[in-house]
């Protein structure tokens, strides 16, 4: 028997699929930036100082709490922290911030060309206006209460108040030496015995209005203390 010679088949191969073209390259400025992720303050900084600084008027710093401070501010503990510093902090700030806006308030008042009496009654004017306001009760000047609390054990807070009323006794010195020279006072007047006195007049205004003296009485010695300082009208 003759055997049929041919080559062994092996198995089929499958049909190629072509292949898909490649896709160009991204262009980076195609790409668009990832989005920034963060959570947005919820407080202003400036408002929530602000409360900050009512309360401790109000109670001083031994009696405000950081549970207090973080409910009058709506900020928890580690914001707070955050934002302000410890609670010493945020004591220092806040007195500065009053620091800040007491001397703005005090310098448009004598600001002019009025006569030295008007100018010094528009500066106890301002002074009272301050002294008098308060949420609870009456707030007096944050300075002077602190002069009478944490400045006594705290030298870095002794320094602020005691570079706040100099800075004061300048500015009534100022003011009272220019009165001298225009001849609104008499040369015989000593500028700056004069206006340490102007500004112990603000200091027991001060103590006063926080005790709860009505502004009438307050008036009265405001007027007496200018009368005192300028002499007879």
């Amino acid at each position: 028997m003759v055997q049929k010679s041919g080559a062994s088949r092996g198995p089929a191969k499958a049909p190629e699929v072509p292949k898909a073209p490649k896709a160009p390259a991204a262009n980076p400025s195609d790409t668009p930036a990832p989005k920034r992720r963060g959570r947005p303050r919820a407080y202003e900084p400036e408002q929530a100082l602000g409360q900050a600084l009512a309360l401790f008027r109000q109670r001083g710093f031994a009696a405000t709490s950081l549970d207090d401070l973080s409910a009058a501010t709506g900020m928890n503990r580690p914001s707070l922290y955050g934002a302000f510093g410890d609670k010493r902090d945020l004591f220092i700030k806040s007195l500065t911030r009053y620091r800040d806006d007491a001397r703005a308030r005090i310098t448009a008042s004598i600001a002019g060309e009025a006569p030295v009496r008007q100018r010094l009654r528009r500066l106890y004017d301002a002074a009272l206006d301050i002294y008098l306001s308060g949420e609870a009760s009456p707030g007096g000047c944050f300075t002077v209460m602190t002069a009478t609390s944490e400045a006594i054990a705290d030298p870095e807070i002794r320094a602020m108040v005691q570079d706040t009323l100099g800075e004061l006794d300048r500015a009534f010195t100022g003011l009272l030496r220019t009165a001298q020279k225009q001849g609104e006072l008499p040369a015989s007047a000593d500028p700056v015995l004069l206006g340490q006195l102007a500004s112990a007049t603000l200091h027991t205004l001060s103590i006063r209005a926080r005790a709860g003296t009505p502004r009438p009485a307050l008036d009265r010695i405001a007027d007496a203390a200018i009368a005192l300082i300028c002499g007879p009208a």
